[in-house]
C-alpha cells in the first residue's frame, strides 16, 4: 500500500506530526532507528508538565499512545535511500524494502560531534551539558565552565554565567580585547591553555586537567559542539541545505515545507535553537501543513 505520509524519525518531532496525522486519520509510516539525540540525558527539564521526566519514558508514552491509531505503522529501520516526487516517494530502508508514499516528512535529527578530549564522550549529558535551559537549573551555584569550541562559545559562557561562578576554557586560542572585555565584566574567568583531560569518576566532574599538567576544579562543563544531519535524504530529493552556526540546516519555511514539493521537515535538522518543545511544535505544523497538501494539492 502506499501510504499518505512516510514520517523518517521517530522521536519528538516525528511523533508529534505522526501523532496530529494519525487523528486526521491518514495513514502514516513511521522508520525510527530508536537512536534519539537525547538518549545520554537522564532528565529533560523545560518541557510543559513534564519537567525532570526521563526522555526515553516520553518517548516510549508517546508511541504507546500513538499505536493506539490504527492507521499509524511503526517500522524499527533505517531509511537510506528516497526517490520520486510529490504523491509517489519510494523510502528504501536498511533491510532492503522499500515503503511508498505520497508525502515525505523528514524528522530523522542530528548527532553531536564531541571534540576529541579523553572524559568528554562517557560525561556527555551527565556533567558536561550543552544548554543551560535544560540542564542549568540543576547544576546551579557549582563551579562550571565553558570550553571553547566555536564562534558560539563565547555566547554561551556569557549566558551560563547566569547560574553560577563560571569559567571560560580558551583551550589555546587566542581572545581579541572585545571579547575578554565581555567575558570579564560578566565576572568570568579566563583559562587560556589547552585542556587535556576531564578528571573525575563515571559521570562526574571534579576537575579539569590541562596541556601543562595544571588542573582546575570543575563541577559541570557546557560545549557547543559541531552536529551533522543524521541521514543524508533529504540532499538526496534536492532539498536545499544551508549552513549554521554549528551544522548543516535543511531550508523550511513557516510551515515546515521544504524547497521539494510534498517534502516536509520538522525538529533539529531545521532550526539552530534546538530543545524538545521546539521540536513537538515543528512536528505539529510539518503534520498539519502535510494534511492540508494532501487535500488542497491532491
Amino acid at each position: 500500500m502506499q501510504y499518505d505520509v512516510v514520517i523518517v524519525g521517530g522521536s519528538f518531532a516525528g511523533l508529534a506530526a505522526a501523532l496530529y496525522l494519525g487523528r486526521a486519520r491518514r495513514s502514516v509510516c513511521v522508520l525510527d532507528t530508536r537512536q534519539p539525540r537525547n538518549r545520554f540525558a537522564a532528565a529533560s527539564h523545560g518541557f510543559f508538565a513534564q519537567d525532570g521526566s526521563d526522555p526515553g519514558m516520553l518517548l516510549a508514552t508517546m508511541r504507546q499512545q500513538i499505536s493506539a491509531y490504527p492507521t499509524v505503522t511503526f517500522i524499527d529501520e533505517a531509511a537510506v535511500e528516497v526517490s520520486g516526487q510529490s504523491g509517489g516517494f519510494e523510502v528504501a530502508l536498511s533491510g532492503g524494502s522499500t515503503v511508498p508514499g505520497a508525502r515525505l516528512l523528514l524528522a530523522f535529527g542530528i548527532s553531536d560531534l564531541l571534540p576529541d578530549i579523553p572524559g568528554i564522550a562517557e560525561r556527555w549529558g551527565q556533567s558536561v551539558l550543552h544548554c543551560p535551559y535544560c540542564h542549568g537549573y540543576e547544576v546551579s551555584g557549582r563551579r562550571l565552565g565553558v570550553l571553547n569550541l566555536s564562534p558560539s562559545s563565547l555566547q554561551q559562557a556569557l549566558l551560563v554565567s547566569d547560574w553560577g561562578p563560571t569559567t571560560f576554557y580558551a583551550n589555546g586560542a587566542n581572545l581579541d580585547g572585545l571579547s575578554v572585555d565581555q567575558l570579564l565584566r560578566r565576572g568570568i574567568e579566563i583559562e587560556a591553555d589547552p585542556v587535556a583531560a576531564l578528571v573525575g569518576e563515571p559521570g562526574a566532574l571534579t576537575a579539569i586537567r590541562f596541556a601543562d599538567g595544571r588542573s582546575h576544579p570543575m563541577e559541570a562543563l557546557f560545549i557547543s559542539p559541531r552536529n551533522r544531519l543524521n541521514s543524508d535524504l533529504a540532499g538526496q530529493i534536492g532539498c536545499d541545505i544551508q549552513d549554521g552556526p554549528l551544522g548543516k540546516i535543511i531550508t523550511v519555511d513557516d510551515l515546515n515545507r521544504t524547497t521539494v514539493q510534498g517534502v516536509f521537515a520538522a525538529g533539529d535538522i531545521t532550526r539552530v535553537a534546538q530543545n524538545i518543545s521546539f521540536a513537538c511544535a515543528d512536528g505539529v505544523m510539518a503534520a498539519m501543513a502535510c494534511h492540508r497538501s494532501l487535500i488542497l494539492e491532491g
